[in-house]
Parts: structure tokens; sequence; C-alpha cells
């Protein structure tokens, strides 16, 4: 029946082409007689013809498939099984303390999916139950305080979207042996909308001493990561989240409750946050000593460098992909800086000799990710693709070489260099060393 119907409209199609297309069609007559316009008629109604043709056909596979049953309704959301980006798990001998790397080249937008976000633990997720897990504040203070859970979510809260980014992320980038592709090498960085409750609001109501300069914030993990964080910071943007892109926090990233401070090094924002302690000095705990520490080439050590610097990279084209063929692609990427909103994202596509402007992508919000995109045509020859980002207070994204001249050879935290792509004259793409 639905064939009938396909060949009932041809027929129309025929008739409405005119009787003189049609003779020349049946008699072999001249085409010169029917004339340019005919002609073009006529090689018009073929691709009518055959786009109708294969318009019958699939509308007949559509009314196939409309008429099966689709899932019913489910108590939580999943993807589509034809999604599959994941993120990418680092293997190591012990695999509580390790992390996975967000699929920054499969994202869209600037806000990474809670199931997405990328993890780092140094003692594996403890599971922990809300009703019971309490939040001591304690030390220089008036006025001690224990809460719980559900005391956090009574209080006024606030949501902010920022990055969290690994102070590690990009070390791999330091070296010859780079990664090969945008997720392992600059995988350690997400963004999120994050709901707590700010911190100085807690703070405020404890009563911090005069005299009181930093705090100390500890996790109820099995290590009890510690970090020391100046007063300042605290008072100013940081937050304790129990919300995470519209929902409760998952496990991997603090359930039930975690710090999170905009703009700094990942591990500040300590996860299952159990202890603050108001100090008058820094706690010099070994999770800050030990690492997150790192050795100048003058033999001094670089510590307590929260901030996480202004930075971009190409997410596409970008390592592992592979161009079809010369022509129009666009050039797309992600850039933030710790210090505020980003400014200016340029782009290169000859190594760094000449640079374009790109478009940046609303919204641009401070210390949270920012998209950009630059319109490129392929020739088919060698190309190198980089990024350099701009923030809104001046600061600009350096290149690996002025980051080596300044800090040395040693450092493992922090980099923040031009990344560089190199495409090939096949179409494939691969790690370049600026």
């Amino acid at each position: 029946m639905h064939r009938l119907k396909c060949v009932r409209f041809l027929s129309r199609q025929f008739a409405r082409l005119g009787y003189q297309a049609g003779t020349a069609w049946r008699t072999g007559s001249n085409w010169r007689w029917l004339g340019t316009g005919s002609r073009r008629r006529f090689f018009g109604f073929g691709l009518i013809g055959g786009s109708s043709l294969l318009a019958c056909r699939d509308t007949a596979t559509d009314e196939k498939a409309e008429r099966l049953l689709g899932s019913p309704v489910s108590r939580y959301g999943g993807r589509s099984p034809f999604e599959t980006a994941g993120r990418h798990l680092r293997t190591t001998r012990t695999p509580e303390s390790s992390s996975s790397r967000t699929p920054l080249a499969d994202s869209s937008g600037i806000l990474t999916p809670s199931s997405l976000h990328f993890e780092r633990h140094h003692a594996g997720v403890p599971g922990i139950d809300p009703v019971e897990h309490r939040l001591l504040i304690h030390g220089m203070v008036d006025r001690p305080l224990v809460y719980t859970v559900a005391d956090l979510k009574r209080l006024p809260s606030v949501s902010r979207a920022c990055f969290i980014e690994c102070a590690g992320n990009g070390g791999s980038e330091w070296g010859p042996r780079t990664a090969p592709d945008v997720q392992q090498s600059h995988g350690l960085a997400s963004c999120s909308e994050w709901t707590g409750v700010p911190l100085s609001v807690l703070l405020s109501e404890a009563g911090t001493k005069s005299e009181s300069s930093w705090l100390l914030a500890e996790g109820a993990d099995a290590c009890k990561m510690q970090r020391s964080v100046p007063l300042e910071k605290a008072m100013d943007d940081a937050i304790v989240a129990f919300g995470q892109n519209g929902e409760a926090l998952r496990p991997e990233q603090g359930y039930p409750i975690r710090l999170v401070l905009p703009g700094w090094e990942g591990n500040t924002s300590v996860k299952w946050l159990r202890r603050i302690k108001v100090w008058d000095r820094p706690h010099m705990t070994r999770d800050e000593t030990s690492r997150y520490t790192e050795l100048l080439r003058d033999g001094r050590s670089r510590q307590f460098s929260f901030v996480m610097e202004v930075k971009s990279v190409i997410t596409f084209p970008s390592g592992r992909h592979k161009l079809p063929g010369p022509g129009h692609y666009e050039i797309r990427g992600l850039a933030w800086s710790g210090r505020g909103a980003i400014e200016r994202v340029e782009v290169s596509t000859d190594a760094g000799h000449t640079w374009i402007e790109a478009e940046l992508q609303e919204p641009r919000l401070p210390k949270a990710f920012a998209r950009f995109r630059l319109p490129w045509r392929w020739d088919g020859g060698r190309a190198v693709l980089q990024s350099r980002a701009l923030d809104e207070l001046g600061f600009r994204q350096p290149t690996v070489a002025d980051l080596v001249w300044a800090r040395g050879a040693s450092s493992a935290y922090h980099n923040n260099g031009i990344k560089s792509w190199q495409v090939a004259p096949d179409g494939w793409v691969s790690n370049a060393t600026a």
C-alpha cells in the first residue's frame, strides 16, 4: 500500500513537469528543440524523483519504527546507547590512588556532566551516610560549631559555575613524551555548577579571632586529605557545596559535602569535608609539602601556588582526530582562568607565526570554562594548531619554553603553556611539541 502511494505521487510529479518535456522523453526528440529551460526541468525531475523514492523508502522505515513501543519512563535518566564517551582511567598499582580524565573533545557548552567530571583520589571513594556525617568548625573561633548536612541545607545557599582543575593537569606536556590526545593531556579539568553555603557564612557564625589568617580543611577519606587555605579566600567566594549540576554531589565528587575554592588548584577543594580548623598560620601538612610543591631551577621551592593561571586548549581538531580531506572546518576549544573571565582567545594554524582572534561563545563567566571557535579552511598541507588566551586582568597564556625558562625542568604542576596539535597531509592529528 505504501509503495502504491509513492507511485501515485511520482505520477503527479511527471504531470506537473509539462507535456513538452514528457513528449521529448517518450519520443526521443532532439534536446535542442526542448531548450535549456526544459532540459533543466527534466534533470530537475530526476533529482525530484530520486529524492521522492528515497523519501518514500525512509518514510516506510520510519513508520515501521514508529509502530514500535519505546522505553518506559524511568526513575533516573540515562544517555543514548549510541553515545559512548567516557573518562580515561589512569592505570596504577593502587587504583584507590589514581585519576580519571574528562573527554574534553566530546564535550558541548561549558558545563561538564557530573558523570564525566574528572576524578583524583588519594585513598579511594568513601561511602558516607549523609545522616551520620558532620562538619566541625573549631580552632581560633569564638564558638566552635558542628553542622549536620541537614543543617547546612537549611541555610541560605548560592550556586556558582566554576572549573576545578588538578594542579597536575598538563603535567605530561613538560617533556618530549607528550600525551596523544586532549583527554589525556588536559582532561584533569572540568566545569560544573556548584550549589552550597558560602563558607563566609559559617565562619561568621563561628566568629573568627582577629589574629586568625589561615584555616585547615580536612576530608573524611582514608588519607584524611588536608590543605591549608588563607582566610581571605575562605571569606571571598568559597562554598561548602552539597549540590552539583542540579543534583546531589556524586560520591567521587565529595558526597555529601565538599569545599569548592573557585579558580584554585583542585586539591584545595577538599572532598568529603569533615573539619575546618581556623588558625594563624598554614599547617604545612603532608599533602602540601611532599606534594604540590615545586623545586625551581635556583634551588628554591614554589609552594602555595594556589591560582590556576590562564589556559586554553584546542579540542577539535586535536590528537587522534582525522580530517577526511581539505576543506572548511571549525576549530573549537576551551579556555579558562583562575583569576577571572576570559577576555580573548587567539588561534594560530602555522605554529604561532600568525594569530587570528577567535569568537568567544557566551556565557563568559569568571573562573569558568569559556568556549571559543574559529572557521578554518584546510588546504591539505601540514599545519600546526595553537591557541592562547588572555583573561580580564591581562594575564596571557605563555609558551612551555617560557615556563621552563622561569621554573626549570623539574616542574610537575601548573603547566598552562600553549598546546600544539599537528595536522599531517593525510589528515591525522597528533601531539606536537611547541
